[in-house]
């Protein structure tokens, strides 16, 4: 593997897995790809306690010890984009680029708080399959609920196989979470920005204002997709991925 390919690591969103982001691994051969299991997610183990956005970005970080590798190009959907913040205050050393999907900079409001109260209150009560239940609506765009029955049901197994210590650690972090706005005028590395033209989560319009407040940004809209756009349309969101590894000045 040539120098000047810099190794990724994909970062998972809620209630997803290091699955979403098989068709990336298979389309970024020539890249070095690290794609874990988040704590309390499908293969990482699940403590009933520790769940923060800053133990997630240790985790990651301690990952990348163990496996020798210094700095990496960072890649976050969703909750992964919020751990990616994180990471950007706690070891901004470790941070070659950035690639943001689906995403937003904001803490939750108090009606996003509350949301998230009542799916620790399902998750407790009727597990991680009805949680699945109240999400693919949400996560996965009208064009793919409509057309992509593939990706429905793959959605719904990461879903439902989402350990509830795990889910309800995930959900009470990303309530907790602090106000990541004044971050994006101090990115300083290579960013990309992506966003799913039907994702009613992080909506387009908001992604592409997050673009225009991180100096240098690319900003790539991703048409007929929702909150799970690589998932969803891997081949317009791997195009986008490689023209940014491949043209990118990484430091």
């Amino acid at each position: 593997m040539a120098e000047t390919y810099p190794a990724i690591l994909f970062v998972h969103g809620f209630p997803f897995d290091h699955e979403q982001w098989l068709p990336q691994l298979a389309a970024l051969s020539r890249w070095r790809c690290i794609a874990p299991d988040l704590r309390g997610f499908h293969s990482g183990r699940a403590p009933a306690a520790g769940y923060s956005m800053g133990s997630y970005a240790d985790d990651l970080v301690g990952a990348l010890d163990d496996a020798g590798i210094d700095r990496v190009v960072w890649c976050g959907l969703s909750m992964g984009g919020y751990i990616l913040f994180e990471v950007l205050r706690r070891h901004p050393g470790r941070i070659l680029g950035v690639i943001l999907c689906d995403t937003k900079a904001e803490a939750d409001s108090a009606e996003g708080k509350a949301g998230r109260d009542e799916l620790i209150r399902v998750a407790q009560r009727d597990g991680a399959a009805a949680i699945a239940d109240r999400l693919l609506p949400k996560v996965l765009g009208v064009t793919t609920r409509g057309r992509r029955p593939d990706v429905v049901a793959t959605v719904r197994a990461m879903a439902s196989r989402l350990r509830v210590p795990g889910l309800v650690g995930a959900l009470r972090a990303m309530r907790e979470r602090p106000d990541s706005g004044p971050l994006l005028d101090q990115i300083g590395v290579p960013a990309l920005v992506l966003g799913g033209s039907e994702d009613e989560i992080s909506p387009a319009a908001g992604m592409r204002a997050m673009a225009q407040r991180i100096d240098g940004a690319k900003y790539v809209e991703v048409p007929e997709a929702g909150h799970v756009a690589p998932l969803e349309r891997p081949e317009v969101v791997n195009e986008a991925l490689e023209d940014f590894l491949l043209h990118a000045s990484f430091g």
